[in-house]
């Protein structure tokens, strides 16, 4: 089952940012959660959204590096969400979550 569906229905790609970056891929989780990525003038950018958590952002030089980067993380935030919701209100267990998401995409 994909839990994954295009944020704002894929219109947000191609977007301009209030910073001057553009939105190359923006996905959205069902259970919470965001993952974008964005070409700005100096870097590329990866952002995951856990709402009503965390912001997390990465930066990259190379765009091969981010959408490699890209597809690994959003495989990793989609299975953080599963356990996020499986935790239940359990913040230790949401938290530790978070944490090993944050240490394996520093």
């Amino acid at each position: 089952m994909n839990d994954w569906f295009a944020y704002k229905d894929g219109r947000s790609a191609g977007e301009v940012t209030k910073g001057g970056g553009v939105i190359l891929r923006d996905d959205e989780h069902k259970l919470g959660a965001r993952i974008t990525l964005k070409r700005d003038i100096n870097y590329i950018s990866i952002s995951c959204h856990i709402y009503k958590r965390i912001d997390h952002s990465r930066f990259f030089r190379m765009i091969s590096d981010a959408d490699r980067e890209y597809k690994s993380m959003k495989s990793a935030l989609g299975n953080m969400m599963i356990v996020i919701d499986a935790a239940a209100g359990d913040d230790i267990k949401v938290w530790e979550a978070i944490s090993e998401f944050v240490r394996q995409f520093p």
